[in-house]
C-alpha cells in the first residue's frame, strides 16, 4: 500500500468466535466458571455470550468441530482470547474463583502495562484475564514505544484486593 495510513483510535475487537468440540461443555467453562451469559443459542451447535447484555462477547460453534480432538498447542491458529477486567479487584476475584473450582493456570505475568492469567479452555485454546494498569503509569522507551515485559505476578499480592 502505497498511502500510509493508521487505524482509528476508537477502533475495537468487538467479539472472538471459537470452533469447540463440544458446546456443552465451553458453555460450562465460560458461562459456570468466567460468568458470562448467554445472550442467544441456535440450539445445540451454537450459542452467544457476553458480560452486561452485549449481543455478544463470544460465540462458540461446533459447526465445523463437533467432537473433534483438542486445539494444539504447537500448531497454527489463536494464541488465546483476552479478556479484560475493569478493575484489579476484579482480576482479583476472577483468580479467586479458579482457585476454588481448581481450574489450573498456565501461567501469570506482569507485563508493566498490564497484569494477566493464563489459562486454556476445556478445547485447549489459550485465554488470559487481564486488567490494564492506568496508561498513566505506563512507561515508554525513549523512541516512544512502550515498556512491555513479562515479570512474576505476585498472585498472593492479587488476592489482598478481595480483603
Amino acid at each position: 500500500m502505497k498511502t500510509p495510513y493508521k487505524i482509528p483510535a476508537e477502533t475495537r475487537i468487538g467479539h472472538v468466535h471459537l470452533k469447540v468440540s463440544n458446546l456443552q461443555r465451553s458453555l460450562e467453562f465460560y458461562c459456570d466458571v468466567l460468568g458470562f451469559e448467554i445472550t442467544t443459542r441456535y440450539g445445540t451447535e451454537a450459542a452467544f455470550i457476553s458480560a452486561g447484555g452485549y449481543h455478544h462477547h463470544i460465540g462458540l460453534n461446533t459447526w465445523y468441530s463437533k467432537n473433534f480432538p483438542l486445539a494444539h498447542e504447537k500448531g497454527v491458529g489463536l494464541f488465546h482470547t483476552a479478556i479484560l477486567y475493569p478493575t484489579r479487584k476484579d482480576l482479583a476475584t476472577i483468580y479467586d474463583r479458579l482457585l476454588k473450582a481448581n481450574y489450573p493456570l498456565t501461567g501469570a505475568a506482569d507485563h508493566g502495562v498490564s497484569q494477566a492469567l493464563y489459562l486454556n479452555d476445556p478445547d485447549n485454546n489459550g485465554v488470559e484475564l487481564y486488567w490494564d494498569r492506568p496508561k498513566d503509569q505506563w512507561q515508554y522507551h525513549p523512541d516512544g514505544t512502550v515498556v512491555m515485559f513479562s515479570h512474576v505476578f505476585d498472585l498472593v499480592d492479587l488476592l489482598k484486593e478481595l480483603e
